[in-house]
């Protein structure tokens, strides 16, 4: 197996795969405006059905394809999943239960 990846190729190209990682968070961004709004986690977040899995899923494969043909690069699935995850952060588009999360810390 050929190894593909831009970032493992040229290493030291910092300004173009930073460039790219760029472009991909908003490649995010703009998919995630096509969504109505996205409950993160549920009954059971490992769920492969569940919505969010679905679309991550999706957007990680078009995410590829497209830096493919817009850039001619290939992204290691590191920095996809980097990028989709700085993406959701600053997403309006997820919403989360108000007991989702870490517990509540009691200090004694």
């Amino acid at each position: 197996m050929a190894i593909r990846y831009d970032l493992w190729l040229d290493p030291d190209d910092v300004a173009r795969h930073r460039a790219v990682e760029a472009d991909l968070e908003r490649f995010f961004m703009e998919r995630f405006a096509d969504f109505p709004h996205i409950r993160l986690f549920g009954e059971d977040p490992y769920d492969y059905d569940a919505p969010f899995n679905r679309l991550y899923d999706v957007l990680m494969a078009r995410a590829g394809e497209y830096c493919e043909r817009q850039w001619s690069y290939v992204p290691t699935p590191e920095q996809l999943n980097r990028t989709f995850f700085r993406a959701v952060g600053r997403s309006n588009k997820f919403i989360r239960d108000p007991d989702d999360g870490d517990p509540p810390r009691h200090d004694a």
